[in-house]
């Protein structure tokens, strides 16, 4: 690898032998949220990108993917990739059926490389309001983008933190398409679970039935603290109660994921093991397990073959 994509320092990588889980997943299970790194000699990563993380691989992630007992996975554009989505694009192809994608696009991206993009299994197109992480795009753009996507029965996915959404409630709700929340719009879960900041995203997610959400990501969420030396089965307690209730409440539109490599962590790398087992906290019943895992992904990503 070139120094050009020497990892920025403190970078942590990702967990090189995950537990096993003890929570057996259902049969059909997605992980709908994973993301892919390079290699960089192959897709370089962008020149504008805020950091410049480790390799992960397609092959490294379908080799969790079986670890774990999933059967598919939903591959979201990492931001360090930019708009040049080849290496989502190998993932998903290299799954043979097995992946979908999310993509990141320009406005003036042409038909025929949308067409080409939902050959590969790409369903759906990532916006990213977390100022840290990118840079502002017009609305304008974003909303053309939108429209143009809706064509192919695609959705948005939405990144945001919480303190943000009211400003950005009324473009959400003008999005013409299914819209997607990465993380429940990451909630602060050292307030009140029915405070007024998390009770907003309640009624936004009620409100407007075309909005999901994934319940995933305790490990960013969490201020209780890392998994004593990763021995701990049942980590995140502060994050189980939102994303319980999230689950709970809307049972059919909500997704879960590992967010594996765990881009942008900085106190500690999580067992993804763990955190399949942290699903049943969440998810306390059989039919809510497989809502969760398997008929939502199912039905948003492979629904509309």
């Amino acid at each position: 690898m070139s120094d050009h994509f020497t990892k920025t320092p403190g970078w942590l990588g990702w967990h090189s032998n995950p537990s096993r889980p003890q929570f057996r997943l259902p049969e059909g299970a997605v992980d709908a949220h994973c993301h892919v790194f390079g290699p960089p000699d192959r897709f370089p990563y962008a020149p504008q990108r805020k950091y410049t993380p480790c390799e992960a691989t397609a092959d490294q992630l379908f080799a969790l993917r079986d670890h774990l007992g999933f059967a598919r996975n939903v591959i979201v554009q990492a931001t360090c990739h930019g708009s040049d989505n080849r290496a989502l694009v190998d993932a998903c192809l290299a799954a043979k059926g097995k992946a979908r994608g999310v993509a990141t696009v320009e406005r003036d991206i042409s038909d025929e490389e949308l067409a080409k993009l939902h050959a590969a299994g790409i369903r759906g197109v990532r916006f990213n309001f977390v100022k840290r992480l990118v840079d502002f795009t017009p609305r304008d753009d974003l909303m053309a983008i939108a429209e143009r996507v809706a064509k192919l029965n695609w959705h948005i996915v939405v990144y945001f933190e919480a303190v943000d959404l009211p400003e950005l409630w009324d473009f959400f709700t003008g999005l013409p398409t299914d819209v997607v929340v990465d993380h429940m719009g990451r909630p602060d879960v050292s307030k009140a679970v029915d405070g007024e900041e998390f009770e907003l995203f309640v009624r936004f997610m009620h409100e407007r039935p075309n909005v999901w959400t994934k319940v995933s990501c305790p490990e960013r969420l969490s201020v209780s603290g890392k998994p004593a030396l990763g021995r701990e089965r049942h980590p995140y307690s502060d994050v189980v109660p939102f994303a319980k209730r999230l689950v709970e409440t809307f049972p059919d539109r909500v997704l879960w994921g590992t967010d594996w490599p765990h881009p942008n962590l900085k106190d500690h790398m999580p067992d993804d093991g763990l955190l399949v087992d942290y699903i049943p906290q969440i998810a306390t019943t059989a039919e809510l397990q497989r809502k969760l895992l398997v008929d939502n992904p199912t039905r948003l990503y492979w629904g509309n073959e």
